[in-house]
Order: C-alpha cells, then sequence, then structure tokens
C-alpha cells in the first residue's frame, strides 16, 4: 500500500514507519511547513495542504497532535485542541478533494474520551465523559465525519498509555524507578489502560486490512490496571522499590489540571471491538509487557 501519515516522528509514528516499511509498504510522510514545496506539507494554522502531488494513497495514518504532557495553560490548551481538532478537519476535507480518494483514515484518538469514570469499565458503546480531553477527543473524531461520509472508511482509535521505554509515559518514568524513587501517585486506585506498543503496531496492521473495522476500537489491553499495581509491577521488574509515592496535592501544584486529568483520574477500558474481532493480544498481562519492553531488548 501507499500509505500517507502525519506525526511520523512522534511516539507511535516512530515505531509504526519503520514497521510499515519493512512489510513492503510505500510511507510518505506529511511534513510540517510554512510555505508550500515539493513535498506533501502542511500547515494547519493557516489551513493550509498540499497532497496532489504524491497523491494517490491508499491509506492515511494520522496521528499528529500537541503532546499533553506539559502543564496546562490558557495557551498549551489551545495548541492542545487546534493540533487536534483543527489539524483533523483541514486533512479529512483534503482527503475529500483527492480524486480517487484514499480507502481508509485510521485517526488517532484517547481513552480521554471516556473522562473520569472511577472503577466503571467501559467500552466503544459508552458514552462521552466530561472534562477537557473527554470534550477534545470527541470534536477530534466528530471532524472525521466528511471523510466518512465521502465513503472513507475512517477508524478512531482510543490509545491508552502506550508503553515504550523510548518516550511518553513509560520513558519518563524508568529513571526515577531505577533509583529507586517511584511510586503511586496519589492514592494509586485510578484505573489506567494501557497497551505495549508491539500489540499497537499490530492493532494497526488488523484495522488497515480488516474492512469490517470503522468507527471507534479502543487500543488497550485487555487487562488495565490502578496506577498502584502498575508502579508496584514497574518496581517488581526492574527489582527496585517503589513505594515513595507522590501525594495528589503535590502533583496538582505541578502540573495542575493535566495531573487532574490525565494522571489521577480513572479510566477503565475494555477493547471490546478488538476482542469480538478475536484479535490475539501479544502482552495481555502487564508484567509481561515489561519484562519484554525493559529486559529483553
Amino acid at each position: 500500500m501507499k500509505i500517507l501519515v502525519t506525526g511520523a516522528s512522534g511516539l507511535i509514528g516512530s515505531a509504526l514507519v519503520p514497521h510499515l516499511a519493512n512489510q513492503g509498504h510505500e510511507l510518505v510522510r506529511l511534513q510540517r511547513a510554512k510555505q508550500p514545496d515539493s513535498r506533501p506539507s502542511w500547515d494547519p494554522d493557516t489551513e493550509r495542504i498540499s497532497l496532489a502531488d504524491a497523491a494517490p494513497f491508499d491509506a492515511v495514518i494520522h496521528l499528529a497532535g500537541e503532546t499533553i504532557a506539559q502543564r496546562w495553560t490558557a495557551a498549551a490548551k489551545r495548541r492542545i485542541r487546534d493540533s487536534r481538532v483543527k489539524g483533523t478537519s483541514l486533512l479529512s476535507k483534503a482527503l475529500v478533494n483527492l480524486s480517487p480518494s484514499p480507502k481508509v483514515l485510521i485517526s488517532a484518538s484517547a481513552t480521554g474520551y471516556y473522562g473520569d469514570r472511577g472503577d466503571e469499565l467501559v467500552d466503544e458503546q459508552t458514552a462521552s465523559g466530561s472534562g477537557f480531553l473527554a470534550e477534545v477527543c470527541r470534536d477530534w473524531e466528530d471532524v472525521t465525519r466528511p471523510a466518512a461520509a465521502h465513503g472513507i472508511r475512517v477508524i478512531n482509535l482510543r490509545f491508552g498509555i502506550v508503553l515504550t521505554p523510548r518516550s511518553g509515559a513509560l520513558g519518563k518514568m524508568l529513571p526515577i524507578f531505577r533509583l529507586g524513587l517511584g511510586g503511586k501517585l496519589g492514592h494509586g486506585r485510578q484505573y489506567w489502560s494501557w497497551i505495549a506498543i508491539d500489540d499497537l503496531l499490530a492493532v494497526i496492521d488488523c484495522v488497515l486490512t480488516k474492512d469490517t473495522f470503522a468507527g471507534p476500537v479502543n487500543v488497550v489491553s485487555p487487562h488495565p490496571t490502578t496506577n498502584a499495581e502498575f508502579t508496584d509491577a514497574l518496581g517488581t521488574v526492574l527489582r527496585r522499590p517503589a513505594f515513595l509515592g507522590v501525594p495528589a496535592f503535590a502533583l496538582k501544584l505541578l502540573a495542575s489540571e493535566m495531573a487532574e486529568t490525565a494522571l489521577l483520574a480513572s479510566t477503565r477500558v475494555r477493547p471490546a471491538r478488538l476482542e469480538q474481532a478475536g484479535f490475539q493480544f501479544k502482552f495481555p498481562e502487564l508484567r509481561e509487557a515489561l519484562r519484554s519492553l525493559l529486559l529483553t531488548r
């Protein structure tokens, strides 16, 4: 396939691009550029996009978006929202105008869609929650509708916490835990829904080729864990103590709304669509995933 990819240098894209290239796919990166050039390029801030010279594409994988791992000032929240909503809207409309249009658009979303749900087990049929991330995710998914209405098969991948030692949440935790200074966040009872990077790549392979997938798909392990269970497992795999927790008030002082929404909120997510399709997770259990990621590579 000839596949257009946005966010190719990010947490997921940097693993996905070589993975797909090794399978023989032709990868085209959509680059950010203020001025038009000969490459496929775009600037969501000015609503400019140039795709025609590299088209047609069989598929598009859209992963671009401002990191949420920052203090949520008003300006940061605007960047987080605009990078997802404005960027996805611009891309969706551009794909509709291509002739021929790609057959499939795989667009990132997140389990933040569900908001803080406590111990409630949610799946793709569960209504969206409240709060900034839930609102962003709703709008992020909604702006792919023009592509779906045009006949493009659209899949909205609701990613949980992506486990890779190179970056992301696990990458940030490792130096602290390797020093024996890790521990739970707040009371630790909040659920973290996670996915090992190898399983995430396999999910993208699956939804890319199986025409039965459309709409939201939860990209998480079938076994979410509490934050306390997560930090205990990480300490055990690293053979380091993990009892120096961070109180909730300290997290809120350091990261404000981001801490409350992304670190202390509880989202217990089931990958119902993948389970119904018979998807086989290589790493359904957290300790197996951590051992593979941290001890065998």
